[in-house]
């Protein structure tokens, strides 16, 4: 009888007890490499720029296959050379691009040189090439 009303009483504890219940607002921390920088910084000109080779009726979106080349000018920019594909209905008609990238971040320092460094922050494009069509 005694093992019973202690069961009862821990139950009627529990069930009127309130919880405590904690939100965070912590974001889990992710990795991220050089070349998810890299994606974020150029995707939306990549991107405009592959719209207009396939227009906007295009199955798929293009995906990201990887860096090729990266060289550093003396203007204080880096020509970034890309490789996308273009996915189709079917497996096998898939394209493959080359896109050669510009980046030039901005020459606000005085500690740059002023002579050879003289833009704002700006992604163009300069080179557009379909590898397999």
């Amino acid at each position: 009888m005694i093992k019973q009303l202690l069961f009862l009483f821990g139950i009627l504890f529990s069930v009127f007890t309130p919880t405590q219940i904690v939100k965070s607002n912590e974001v889990e921390k992710l990795y991220v490499t050089t070349e998810d920088i890299i994606l974020d910084i150029i995707f939306p000109t990549v991107d405009k720029r592959v719209l207009r080779e396939y227009g906007k009726n295009s199955l798929f979106d293009w995906q990201w296959k990887g860096i090729v080349d990266i060289s550093y000018e003396e203007d204080h920019s880096y020509d970034v050379t890309i490789k996308i594909e273009i996915p189709s209905n079917k497996i096998e008609d898939f394209k493959e691009d080359i896109v050669q990238v510009k980046i030039s971040p901005s020459c606000d320092s005085d500690k740059i040189n002023k002579q050879k460094c003289n833009h704002g922050f700006t992604i163009e494009i300069l080179k557009y090439e379909h590898v397999k069509q």
